[in-house]
């Protein structure tokens, strides 16, 4: 699978997911945070532009031909000081 098409499914799979799970129908859109590809393994992370949008991580294991999804909601953002 290229990088293209493991990108395309993603996104799909991420704008399924965010409108079965949203209180309110509004248009959003799917985005890239970060992906990498190893050998025959892609691994990105996913979000979208609508407020509240989780955090998806999505896997592709190339040997067994799996997609896998994590999805994360943002629970607390704390700021820790370091030094001066």
């Amino acid at each position: 699978m290229s990088s293209g098409e493991f990108i395309e499914i993603c996104k799909e799979e991420v704008r399924k997911h965010n409108e079965q799970h949203m209180d309110k129908k509004e248009d959003f859109v799917v985005f890239v945070v970060w992906q990498c590809k190893t050998l025959q393994n892609h691994k990105a992370i996913l979000s979208a532009s609508n407020k509240g949008a989780m955090l998806y991580e999505c896997t592709y294991n190339g040997d067994k031909k799996e997609l896998y999804i994590d999805a994360y909601k943002k629970f607390e953002n704390r700021c820790i000081k370091l030094g001066e």
